[in-house]
């Protein structure tokens, strides 16, 4: 499988000084999680595997306090308060919770996942993040409009499509630059947010009604969280849309763009908590960003849709699902 990379933007070189710090013999690391997602959720299972891979396996030396809040999301700043109080060493956090996160403590150490950790202000710089929070930015901003473009090139006459975002997770002028982006290529976009999964169906159904052709689902955990539900809504409105990782395409979207998140979780998001869970500061750990990128496309979707994609951009596809 061919694989574009990229060069992040941060110094490759700088190091992470006690690298070679270990846990200690005997004591249990308590690990605290504030996600849209399950624990049981094929990327925290990569995570925990790779956890457990590291030192760190629940049951003998670490403990895991976990809060799902993609269907509460008014009670992130509740369950980020009860991990402060059940003192864990760590805490995970994704999307809107890494801001609640950084409210409710300034003491213990965030390893954050979100769009964009410098530009949502979440820590000082990339390489110096300062603060108690480090984590990885997944550069939504940029592959939001990459994406948007490979949506046009795929839908040849497109006049009118819909966008799919998070109300807090995407930026109002974010949004607006992707308008302008569409409007250049005569393209007009209709904006549709949601705040909690139960909002999806209805704002999919909202962009449809206003003669959306197409969807380009942007970057948020919420929206990840509910995928199956977008890519089976979408499906059911023949409304061919492109999502952010490259396992939606494989799990029945029409197209995908990005990196492989189950991928990112386990080279980037685990071994940056285990050097926190062994004392290592966050100011001293450089946030991170993905190096590889994939378009996959699902022709299996497509047909099923009526869409004749482009041999032109069958061939840059770095896998094609039939």
């Amino acid at each position: 499988m061919r694989r574009r990379e990229f060069i992040a933007l941060i110094g490759a070189g700088v190091a992470w000084p006690c690298a070679a710090m270990a846990q200690e013999p005997g004591r249990t690391y308590r690990l605290g999680g504030l996600s849209s997602g399950q624990r049981n959720a094929p990327v925290h299972v990569a995570m925990f595997n790779e956890l457990r891979r590291l030192g760190f396996s629940e049951g003998q030396n670490l403990i895991i306090v976990w809060h799902a809040y993609a269907l509460h999301v008014d009670l992130i700043p509740e369950f980020a308060a009860e991990l402060v109080k059940s003192k864990v060493d760590v805490i995970y956090a994704s999307g809107d919770a890494v801001r609640v996160a950084q409210q409710a403590t300034t003491t213990i150490p965030i390893l954050g996942v979100t769009r964009d950790m410098v530009g949502q202000g979440l820590v000082n710089s990339l390489a110096h993040p300062g603060g108690n929070t480090t984590g990885v930015s997944v550069l939504a901003t940029e592959l939001d409009g990459k994406r948007l473009e490979i949506l046009i090139e795929a839908m040849p006459g497109l006049r009118r499509m819909a966008i799919l975002a998070d109300t807090k997770a995407t930026r109002s002028q974010d949004l607006e630059a992707l308008q302008d982006a569409a409007r250049t290529r005569g393209v007009e976009v209709s904006i549709h947010r949601v705040a909690n999964g139960e909002e999806i169906t209805e704002a999919i159904d909202a962009a449809k009604a206003l003669g959306a052709a197409a969807l380009n689902v942007l970057s948020a955990p919420v929206l990840y969280g509910n995928r199956q539900l977008i890519i089976e809504h979408a499906a059911a409105l023949r409304l061919p849309a492109i999502y952010p990782w490259a396992e939606e395409a494989e799990e029945g979207g029409f197209l995908a763009y990005g990196p492989r998140i189950i991928q990112m979780y386990s080279e980037l998001v685990a071994p940056r908590l285990v050097k926190l869970l062994r004392g290592i500061k966050p100011a001293d750990i450089p946030v991170e960003q993905p190096t590889k990128f994939e378009l996959v496309i699902n022709l299996k979707t497509a047909k099923t849709m009526g869409v004749a994609v482009s041999e032109g951009l069958l061939v840059r596809a770095d896998k094609v699902i039939e």
